[in-house]
């Protein structure tokens, strides 16, 4: 999934984006409020964490604000308030989970995979379309009884593609999904991907349910006998 980790605390921030990277989420974290509203106005999310106390822009107004702008991705609050109105506050102001600082990761990481399974697609950890069963925990993609070790960026463009079953999605929408804010990717790194991915596919007879849509982009599209 693409996470907006909102957190001013870089002592925070950086162990988990280090954490939810390692889990094979691609995460934008950012240290305040407006620059958090900024980049909301600019990119999609499939998931938002916000820490309740930022400097310029509170997340509890953070959240209210991307309710009102019909967002309807899930957030996530992750702050050191910890009493039943702070809970009751964030849940109404639209946030759809709430954990309380300092907090374990693996629990953190669990709720986020909870969050993520809300799309029909998803059988437990696993994103299934057809019978190309992705597994979460293990960044495994498995077919036939045949399973693939995929590496994070394989995985992240195949977990991208099959939450968009037999959608044209353009380089840019891909670009945008996969890669972290400011690091655009080298002009060849697309085209690299996609072969390795398919080269991954093979042995699962897969390879060319991802399509070339020339002058657009890539889909998959399960329909493709391979």
């Amino acid at each position: 999934m693409r996470i907006l980790l909102v957190e001013d605390d870089i002592e925070q921030l950086e162990p988990l984006h280090t954490a939810l990277s390692e889990a094979g989420h691609i995460v934008d974290g950012v240290k305040n409020g407006e620059m958090a509203q900024w980049v909301l106005s600019q990119r999609d999310y499939d998931l938002l964490i916000l820490d309740w106390l930022l400097p310029e822009v509170s997340g509890i107004n953070l959240c209210r604000q991307y309710r009102q702008m019909g967002k309807t991705a899930p957030v996530l609050m992750l702050t050191a308030r910890d009493t039943i109105s702070d809970k009751i506050m964030g849940l109404d102001a639209g946030a759809d989970d709430y954990l309380v600082k300092p907090a374990d990761v693996f629990e953190l990481l669990a709720r986020i995979r909870a969050l993520g399974r809300r799309s029909p697609l998803w059988k437990g950890d696993i994103l299934e379309l057809v019978d190309l069963r992705l597994h979460i925990p293990t960044l495994t993609v498995e077919r036939h009884q045949v399973e693939i070790q995929l590496s994070t960026r394989e995985f992240q463009l195949l977990e991208y593609l099959m939450r968009h079953p037999q959608q044209v999605l353009t380089r840019d929408q891909i670009e945008q999904a996969l890669w972290e804010w400011g690091s655009e990717p080298e002009s060849n790194a697309m085209t690299a991907l996609v072969r390795r991915l398919r080269q991954r596919l093979q042995p699962l007879g897969a390879s060319a349910w991802i399509e070339t849509v020339y002058g657009m982009g890539y889909r998959i599209n399960p329909d493709v006998q391979s």
